[in-house]
């Protein structure tokens, strides 16, 4: 592939894994206010809050986290199963991936419909919604680490977070890319996961059911698999082919 080639496909889907970045946001914020406290794509929560479950630490219960890793840890699976068989069949795996998601995604909202947003030890319906929204978040760090675009991981912001001060005019390292414009995407990798998440409380504020609140995500999640059928194909880390 020319590197003019990448120059012109690389906008377009730095682009689309922000917005993917804002679904994450807005995922966790239902996760966490409406059905947590846990977590569904950032699973080192999880492992906390089932390691102060295990020792009777603090009020987190440890079921709701031990279901999301467990579905997780499937989906991640799954995932990398799927894509790599899409893949093999010179497929577009990225889109199949997203695809896949989003299913999961309206299997979340339908089986939240008519449940109301609750902060607590969660009932079966809140655990059978967490569970499919983490299948899908397994799926989806399939699908951001296949990509592999540095300061866009799609589901964590802490390496961004750091790699954007640490390159930044304060932090003045040229590992993590200062002098260069790269930093800048670690920047908008952090706002879009700010973005999501202030949406998803704003979303959870309204009283809607949970089912209402997980429509948007599915939807955008869509739409980014939509917009990349008019890229070339991907291959995984991130470079396309014609």
């Amino acid at each position: 592939m020319s590197s003019g080639s990448s120059r012109t496909t690389r906008p377009p889907l730095t682009l689309l894994l922000l917005v993917l970045t804002a679904v994450t946001g807005l995922i966790e914020a239902v996760s966490l206010l409406a059905l947590g406290p846990v977590f569904t794509a950032m699973q080192s929560g999880n492992v906390l809050f089932l390691a102060f479950g295990v020792a009777h630490a603090g009020p987190v219960p440890s079921l709701a986290p031990a279901v999301s890793l467990s579905a997780f840890a499937l989906g991640v699976v799954c995932g990398a199963r799927l894509e790599a068989f899409v893949e093999g069949r010179g497929r577009r795996w990225f889109v199949t991936g997203l695809s896949a998601e989003a299913v999961l995604i309206l299997t979340a909202a339908a089986a939240g419909w008519g449940v109301a947003p609750r902060f607590g030890a969660p009932g079966a319906r809140q655990l059978l919604v967490s569970a499919a929204l983490s299948l899908a978040m397994g799926i989806r760090n399939v699908t951001s680490l296949r990509v592999n675009l540095a300061g866009v991981p799609t589901t964590l912001v802490t390496r961004s977070l750091t790699s954007f001060l640490g390159g930044s005019v304060i932090g003045q390292d040229r590992a993590f890319g200062y002098g260069t414009a790269a930093w800048v995407r670690r920047a908008w990798s952090v706002g879009a996961m700010f973005a999501g998440g202030l949406a998803g409380a704003l979303l959870v504020r309204t009283g809607w059911s949970v089912g209402w609140l997980l429509l948007p995500a599915a939807v955008l999640v869509l739409a980014v698999a939509l917009a990349y059928l008019t890229q070339p194909l991907m291959h995984p880390g991130g470079e396309s082919s014609g």
